[in-house]
């Protein structure tokens, strides 16, 4: 897939900007603050609705006005797209594919795929399972866009649980309670289900490209460690085990007059030759760790959907060495378009240079330098 154009209208600080890509790879050259970020973000949005930086629509639009817009037209091998999102400081979002606004959001999802690399991906290893458990969950969307629709209905029944858990100074009605005990397992079971399915499939990936950027010196284990146990892939055993946990954390949630049980509460270990990445391993080793899981998700979605997603890169090679930097451009080579964001074109070498579209942002615009534009290449 390739992404043609992106429109931003009020968008973070672009008022107004509209980018047209010619390369398999574009680099936004410029300072920090400048709106590099927000770029990406923007085709973040596109492939999956959600941003990583914020969950409130009115964060991404510009100061003073009340909506914002992206749209654009992404190419694909057997269909062509025309993509929009309006967001609203009140009010929800709206999306539209090739001119038609969809009713579910739902259906806009599988459009434009896309893998975000940025400095904040190094919380994966060392922030709180929160951060691990969206990770895996968008890439789950991206693989499989109904996986939005089932974690939804699991968020919904979880935020009516908690209200009734949360009812001051009242015991919640039994029969009541145990209907909803009954929606959480099953709703949960399905999130539990896929979550381990999708992890195995990432998880030789993950551990082929470890091996390789770590030089066959280390041994990567990736272990889904849900909060409900799962002895086995069948869904009346994980439900039965699902309840049976929740009877005996009942008093604790009465309590504590929140949900104690279920997938919001799950977890992943990295081991590193059978240590904790989180607790021992170096900045080098988790690093290593992130890059090797970025690939990984890369390669995971081209298998699935058939098609090479977009690469997003901020300003991730400043965090990288000089050899963790080349094994990721060499890795990237022309096989995935790429948008990447720098602040100097330092650390890519002139072949690189040369099969790139450079463009320089600088407070809200983004301009495109001819001097630096002289590749010798066509659009993916």
């Amino acid at each position: 897939m390739f992404l043609k154009t992106l429109e931003l209208r009020h968008f973070r600080n672009y008022e107004t900007q509209r980018v047209e890509f010619t390369a398999p790879k574009t680099i936004l050259l410029g300072e920090n603050a400048q709106g590099k970020s927000n770029l990406l973000e923007s085709v973040e949005l596109l492939a999956t609705l959600k941003s990583h930086r914020t969950s409130r629509d009115r964060d991404l639009i510009q100061d003073g006005f009340a909506t914002a817009h992206i749209s654009a037209e992404v190419r694909r091998d057997v269909s062509y797209a025309d993509l929009a999102i309006t967001l609203r400081e009140k009010g929800r979002r709206t999306v539209a594919r090739s001119g038609e606004k969809l009713r579910r959001q739902l259906d806009f999802l599988g459009a434009l795929n896309a893998v975000q690399f940025s400095s904040l991906d190094l919380d994966l290893v060392r922030g709180g399972p929160g951060v691990r458990r969206v990770w895996l969950d968008t890439l789950l969307t991206q693989l499989e866009p109904v996986y939005a629709y089932i974690l939804g209905q699991y968020q919904q029944a979880l935020k009516q649980r908690n209200a009734l858990l949360k009812q001051d100074d009242r015991t919640p009605d039994a029969a009541q309670l145990a209907l909803w005990d009954a929606q959480l397992a099953a709703l949960g079971t399905r999130v539990i289900r896929r979550r381990s399915r999708g992890l195995a499939r990432l998880v030789p990936i993950a551990q082929y490209w470890h091996s390789a950027i770590s030089g066959k010196t280390e041994n990567l284990v990736l272990q889904y460690a849900p909060n409900v146990p799962l002895t086995e892939d069948d869904p009346q055993v994980i439900q039965a085990a699902f309840l049976e946990k929740i009877q005996q954390r009942a008093i604790a949630e009465q309590h504590q007059h929140t949900s104690l049980v279920g997938p919001h509460r799950d977890d992943i270990d990295f081991t590193i030759n059978d240590t904790p990445a989180r607790q021992y391993g170096s900045q080098g080793q988790q690093r290593t760790l992130v890059l090797a899981l970025k690939l990984a998700e890369l390669e995971l979605i081209e298998t699935v959907v058939g098609e090479p997603p977009l690469l997003l890169l901020d300003d991730v090679l400043a965090e990288l060495d000089l050899k963790r930097q080349n094994q990721l451009l060499e890795a990237i080579g022309d096989r995935f378009q790429t948008l990447i964001t720098t602040t100097h074109l330092g650390a890519f070498d002139a072949d690189w240079l040369q099969r790139s579209q450079i463009c320089t942002v600088q407070a809200g615009q983004i301009m495109t330098d001819p001097k630096h534009n002289r590749h010798n290449t066509t659009p993916l």
